[in-house]
């Protein structure tokens, strides 16, 4: 394990950032890791990364010479990506991820991936619309009635739910089949799934709210 922590920790990806997107990560997740090219997101906003973890084919030449080399870790491995590389190589109590959407559709899909292959691992995906992160066993979420809220399945499962305008008791969700995008939720909603294979796709103004309540949930996915 590379990094360990007991904070949120902000990981920082290779696709645009902005200094606002930052800002709120930081001010919930203030510890800096940065996905190889990443780092040049971060130091572009006045950020040094507390370790950049990747296959290091993006980081700029310049962003190697700023940053310390006991804090670069080079993985040459070239089966996995650099998210899946940072995933398994942080311990912490939450991950905040952004730029790892945006920019390439490939690498958003991929990211998703890494998600359903990491599912002991907490981590929001936050971009400039929406976010996104795997559902817990369950999860309580404090809603808007009216707030949009999907669901799409990476695999088989099911699950129950209370506050959604439809309910998902009794359906099963796969990736060719049926998904359950295009929600809405009456309040607060209750989320309980069979499987770590559901992620929860939510506006991104439930940021603070999602974050709360993915790390208040005492029920976890078995790590390895």
């Amino acid at each position: 394990m590379i990094v360990r922590e007991n904070e949120p920790i902000t990981l920082i990806g290779g696709a645009a950032v902005t200094l606002t997107l930052l800002a709120r990560a930081r001010a919930l997740a203030p510890i800096i890791v940065a996905a190889d090219g990443g780092a040049d997101a971060a130091l572009a906003h006045g950020a040094m990364p507390q370790a950049v973890i990747g296959d290091f084919d993006s980081i700029s030449e310049d962003a190697r010479a700023r940053i310390p080399t006991a804090a670069q870790y080079p993985i040459a491995d070239q089966d996995s990506t650099d998210f899946d590389k940072c995933l398994g190589n942080i311990a912490s109590p939450l991950i905040i991820g952004i730029g790892f959407s945006g920019d390439r559709l490939d690498h958003q899909l991929a990211a998703y991936n890494t998600l359903v292959r990491h599912p002991w691992r907490r981590c929001i995906l936050l971009g400039r619309e929406e976010l996104i992160f795997l559902a817990p066993p369950s999860i309580d979420i404090n809603l808007e009635a009216d707030c949009p809220i999907s669901l799409f399945p990476m695999g088989a499962v099911e699950g129950i739910s209370d506050g959604l305008a439809y309910p998902i008791g009794g359906l099963n969700f796969a990736p060719d089949g049926r998904v359950g995008t295009s929600n809405t939720a009456l309040g607060p909603v209750h989320l309980s799934v069979t499987a770590p294979k559901m992620l929860v796709i939510l506006p991104q103004s439930t940021f603070e709210e999602a974050a709360r309540a993915l790390g208040a949930t005492s029920a976890r996915w078995p790590g390895p």
